[in-house]
């Protein structure tokens, strides 16, 4: 398989991403040429180092191209002689936005930028990495687990701006599919959670909950549920979907198995790391401590609308469509830890 794909070249959209350089990663391992867009070359050496950790042998078949998902420069020429796109980058907000157009606008038309080159250039088939933001937030029935046939309803009054963005970005794109597509294929990955390893210093944001567990700046813990992913297991859907025939036209939800409470977690990193564990709060916060706090922090405001949701989803589709057989919450959960202690990123 590995010399069939040496061929091929596939575009991964973000190649400084958590996400998008573990697929670059696989990409290379399985003897893919990637092309890689960057928001500025000089992140290239970065990426190069976070691929050599990785256990990448062969770096010279990635090239490095500049584009942004807010303008239209070199797009066209990042898609052109890729058979396949993995569109894994996300628009990035240093700041919080004064309204949510400043997340939902790039968001949904740096999405069409690029299933439009893609179309442009001939490529087969666009891997989209969504969110379960956009499947998981209008789901009413507890007694049911959510599948890839729900959808979160983007005119919910209290969705978060970027629960609006990730659900109007990935119905843009099947609409556009539909209507422009002329013949390009779709599939969507909706992940939940991301953890496991790190492949570099620059810390993904999803990371920031453990860094505060392990820093001791949580002194105790809300009862959040969520669900969790290894981001090997991310990178290895991604590929699934970009090859097989049966993922055309299709959504997946990317999660490893049962929903995990922030408690749970705590405690699992508290038992299984030792020294490094040593200021991982034991004390759960009571919601209505959080629902208090709610009306004056903009922190709990956040945590506040999770503490009674549901997020009980299901992985069928990806194991019984495309053999897909992810690792576990608690693997993926220490991994993270681990890779975290290795670049020094807990103080």
């Amino acid at each position: 398989m590995t010399g069939l794909n040496k061929e091929k070249t596939v575009l991964v959209t973000g190649g400084t991403g958590f996400a998008g350089v573990h697929c670059i990663l696989q990409l290379l391992n399985a003897g893919y040429k990637v092309k890689t867009t960057l928001r500025s070359l000089q992140r290239k050496q970065e990426v190069l180092e976070m691929l050599r950790h990785g256990g990448a042998t062969a770096t010279d078949n990635v090239s490095f191209i500049v584009a942004d998902l807010s303008n239209d420069a070199n797009w066209d020429l990042a898609a052109e002689n890729c058979e396949y796109v993995l569109h894994v980058a996300s628009p990035i907000l240093l700041s919080i936005p004064k309204h949510e157009d400043e997340v939902i606008r790039p968001a949904v038309e740096g999405t069409l930028r690029v299933l439009k080159a893609a179309k442009n250039a001939g490529v087969k088939r666009v891997v989209l990495t969504s969110s379960f933001g956009a499947v998981g937030y209008s789901h009413k029935d507890a007694g049911k687990p959510i599948t890839e046939e729900d959808w979160t309803n983007p005119n919910d009054k209290h969705l978060s701006a970027y629960l609006r963005s990730k659900t109007l970005a990935e119905k843009a794109a099947w609409d556009f599919i539909s209507k422009q597509g002329n013949g390009l294929e779709l599939a969507v990955i909706n992940p939940v959670a991301i953890f496991g390893p790190t492949l570099g210093p620059d810390m993904s944001t999803g990371f920031e909950i453990l860094r505060r567990l392990l820093n001791g700046s949580m002194k105790a813990v809300p009862n959040i549920t969520f669900g969790i992913v290894d981001v090997r297991d991310v990178a290895d859907l991604h590929i699934r979907a970009m090859t097989s025939p049966g993922a055309k036209g299709q959504r997946f939800l990317a999660v490893a198995g049962e929903t995990m409470q922030l408690p749970e977690v705590a405690a699992l990193i508290k038992n299984k790391m030792g020294v490094v564990a040593q200021k991982v709060p034991t004390r759960t916060l009571p919601d209505w401590i959080v629902r208090i706090a709610a009306l004056f922090s903009p922190v709990a405001k956040n945590i506040a609308p999770q503490l009674s949701r549901n997020k009980n989803a299901s992985n069928q589709k990806a194991r019984t469509l495309l053999g897909w057989q992810p690792r576990s919450n608690e693997e993926a959960i220490l991994a993270a830890v681990k890779s975290m202690v290795e670049f020094g990123l807990i103080k």
